[in-house]
Parts: structure tokens; sequence; C-alpha cells
């Protein structure tokens, strides 16, 4: 699993957001995954993302890209997934402000910034939704199995949307 990390910090200067996205990567055994209780999974991601959101670790980061300039450098998921089995990104569009978009004709009822990057990789994001500020919607760019697999194992806490969701 792959996690986008927002690195913003606040500049205390000029109040301005500062920062890139990291990218945080955590190797799961699918025997875990499968066996082990979702709390086991959230727990070992939770404790992963602690030591990926520091200060220190930002400054650790910018120092490692400054010593490979001007060589860009993508994760090893972005450009082609895992020959080791099944890879995705997990993400968060938390701060996407869905609701404050306004094209002239109206809030949309539907919104993602995720683009495909060419890879084999699976994409999940969570945002608000521009419907119901109580829920999230949660974009799943998975394999046909993967998805089955949701369905079959989530379906209590994921729901597909539909137009009458959207109230459209």
């Amino acid at each position: 699993m792959v996690f986008a990390i927002g690195g913003a910090m606040e500049n205390e200067e000029d109040d301005a957001l500062e920062g890139d996205i990291v990218i945080g990567s955590k190797v799961f055994r699918i025997d875990d995954l499968i066996n082990k209780p979702l709390s086991w999974v959230t727990d070992e991601v939770h404790n992963f993302l602690e030591s990926s959101v520091t200060k220190e670790h930002f400054l650790n980061l910018i120092d490692w890209v400054e010593t490979r300039r001007p060589i860009p450098a993508v994760s090893r998921i972005y450009s082609t997934g895992s020959d080791d089995g099944p890879a995705f990104v997990v993400s968060s569009g938390r701060g996407f402000p869905v609701n404050q978009v306004n094209f002239g004709w109206g809030s949309p009822v539907f919104g993602s910034y995720h683009f495909p990057w060419g890879g084999n990789a699976g994409y999940v994001m969570p945002m608000p939704s521009s419907v119901n500020d109580k829920d999230w919607i949660v974009y799943l760019h998975l394999t046909k199995g993967q998805l089955k697999f949701i369905e079959k194992e989530a379906s209590h806490v994921l729901k597909p949307v539909d137009n009458t969701y959207l109230k459209i």
C-alpha cells in the first residue's frame, strides 16, 4: 500500500501553507490482510503514518530530494505497480472543497481530482460528499477481483453511489 501524505506546513511569517505531497509505503502480506481483523490493518497503518507525518521526516525527505536533483523521483508503484501482487495507492481528498466549487450553474453533486497515471496499481481516495456532510465518497479504481471482494466483504460499510443518493 502507498499512502499520499499532505506535507503542507504553516509558514509562521505569512500564515501561508507550504509543502508537497509525500509518499509513504507499507508492505502487507496478503495472508495478514485476509486473516487478521480490519482493526489490525488500521492499527498498522496508523502506526506507520505516525512516523511519516513528523517535521523531521519531511525535512529529511526534502534533503533526500535536493541531493537527487534534477533527476525526478517517483515511487515505483506510480509508474509500474508491483510485480509482487496487487498494489494500490491510498490518498485523501478530505481537503477537496467540492461544496465550494461553482462553474456558474450550481455546485457539483460529484467530483474528484483523481487522474490515471498509466501504471497498473489501484487507487483509493475518500472525499467528503457534496450531498451529505456526514458521508464520505470513497473512490475505488481497482481490479475487478478487488472490487468483487469489497462488494462481498464490505457492502455493509461501502454503498454504491447512484442517482438517488446524488439527488439527480
